[in-house]
């Protein structure tokens, strides 16, 4: 279903409002468990998060899908259900080059980190093309989601609290001072390299389930005549 233009536009700021609210509570809920001790199979202090259950990051997939569903309904789906997928698949793709360019130990050359961040950019920046709609929310929402955690981290850093929020990643310098750590282990990655993973793996995974809604729907309406 072609992406409509008119005025009857679905509310970003309503339609993130929930998922928001949720992922900031699973943020809380998080920063409580490592503070505390619990389990660390649910909430790792590690760097990175030890890929523990309780985070936002795997709300992503679920609200990406919750979000195609919503603006297809509303008649702001994608020009083309297949072109979204070819799209999602393509962000995909550039993001992983980018984060292997830029952040693998080789190759090594003179501006691989910049070329790295610039495919991650490109790679959020093609879901526009997919489905605009669907990009724009994900985009709302990742902000929506990452800032508060870029603020968190600030304090954390500061306050060495030892979680998974200020945590150095394996090898990372420690005499880099506080602002460059920072900039480094926390304002970039939740600004830029989050939501390109928000915009990415949520166009994925929402625009699969908007193909596979679409096929469904013919037979349902042919049953029901």
């Amino acid at each position: 279903m072609a992406e409509m233009t008119s005025s009857a536009r679905v509310s970003i700021g309503r339609l993130i409002l929930i998922p928001a609210v949720i992922s900031l509570a699973v943020t809380v809920i998080r920063l409580i468990g490592e503070l505390q001790h619990w389990s660390e199979w649910w909430f790792s202090p590690k760097a990175g998060g030890g890929a523990s259950p309780i985070g936002i990051s795997w709300l992503v997939p679920i609200f990406g899908v919750y979000f195609a569903q919503k603006l297809a309904r509303a008649g702001e789906g994608p020009a083309g259900n297949w072109r979204a997928v070819l799209f999602s698949l393509l962000g995909i793709a550039l993001m992983f080059a980018g984060g292997f360019l830029g952040f693998a130990p080789t190759p090594v050359f003179p501006g691989k980190l910049i070329i790295g961040l610039l495919l991650i950019i490109a790679s959020a920046a093609v879901q526009f093309s997919g489905w605009s709609s669907l990009a724009k929310t994900l985009l709302a929402y990742g902000y929506a989601v990452r800032i508060p955690v870029a603020i968190l981290m600030f304090f954390a850093i500061r306050g060495q609290w030892g979680t998974h929020y200020d945590v150095l990643p394996p090898g990372f310098p420690s005499d880099l001072g506080f602002w460059t750590t920072y900039f480094q282990i926390a304002f970039l990655p939740q600004m830029l390299l989050w939501i390109a993973f928000t915009i990415n793996v949520g166009a994925l995974f929402g625009s699969v389930a908007n193909v596979m809604v679409s096929r469904r729907m013919p037979s349902t309406q042919a049953a029901a005549g």
